[in-house]
């Protein structure tokens, strides 16, 4: 009876492993296919609060909008999507020391309002990805600002 446990232990386990390899895949798979798009960037997101916990991500710059996408999901779906025309930079700041532990050394924290009602975000990338973010709203497409007249 013990060599049966031992033997349905041994396939659980080897159960286990081979789920864990193939999320794995799904996730590496999944990233591959968001940065063959180019122009993504990996990116903390919060929301406004302290208590607020931050995601880690990536961020993808689209022509009209930022999309972010959680890190470690599955769907190609952005789970967070900014139009461009409504994001504006309000702060930057270094994050402080509990924050690095979570976003990783070399890190930036910038506050930005988005959206007609100019809600609160914070985001977080290292000082290159922030200055291609910076150079990716400053260098909106001519004419993108006409859907605001209509």
């Amino acid at each position: 009876m013990g060599g049966s446990t031992a033997v349905d232990a041994g396939w659980l386990i080897a159960i286990v492993l081979v789920f864990l390899v193939l999320a794995a895949m799904a996730v590496a798979v999944r990233r591959a296919l968001l940065e063959r798009g180019g122009g993504t960037v990996e990116c903390g997101l919060r929301r406004p609060g302290k208590e607020s916990p931050w995601r880690l991500g990536v961020a993808s710059y689209q022509v009209d909008e930022l999309r972010w996408h959680q890190a470690f999901g599955l769907l190609l779906r952005p789970d967070e999507v900014f139009p461009r025309r409504t994001l504006t930079v309000v702060s930057r700041r270094s994050p402080d020391p509990a924050e690095t532990a979570s976003l990783g050394a070399g890190s930036v924290v910038v506050e930005c309002s988005v959206g007609e009602n100019a809600e609160l975000m914070e985001l977080a990338m290292s000082e290159s990805a922030l200055t291609g973010f910076l150079a990716w709203l400053e260098a909106a497409p001519p004419s993108s600002h006409l859907g605001e007249l209509s």
